[in-house]
């Protein structure tokens, strides 16, 4: 079992305790990612390029809560839709190569 897979089963398994599958539509989980999105985003808003790209000034702690949230949903989303998250990655990899491919260098 990988990583994911057992991200997935611990997600269901918090969600199934609580009795929260009844509101695990895949609706409500994709508004529920682009909420957490937008919580993610809000970390960043109003820095600059350069405050954004400082590590030592970031508050790591709130944005690593944030993409964890997001990933929850993501990873629940996907056990909904019985869509396996890394075969979904690789195959978009795959047509992403095509859709822009390495430029070649000139000498």
């Amino acid at each position: 079992m990988n990583q994911i897979d057992e991200l997935k089963n611990l997600i269901r398994s918090f969600a199934q305790q609580r009795n929260w599958e009844q509101f695990h539509s895949p609706k409500n989980l994709a508004m529920a990612i682009t909420g957490e999105a937008g919580e993610l985003a809000a970390e960043f808003q109003w820095l600059t390029a350069d405050e954004a790209a400082n590590l030592q000034t970031l508050p790591i702690e709130e944005i690593e809560l944030e993409i964890a949230d997001v990933a929850i949903y993501l990873i629940r989303l996907c056990d909904v839709l019985n869509i396996e998250l890394s075969e979904a990655v690789h195959k978009k990899l795959l047509i992403n190569e095509k859709r822009f491919p390495v430029a070649k260098q000139q000498h």
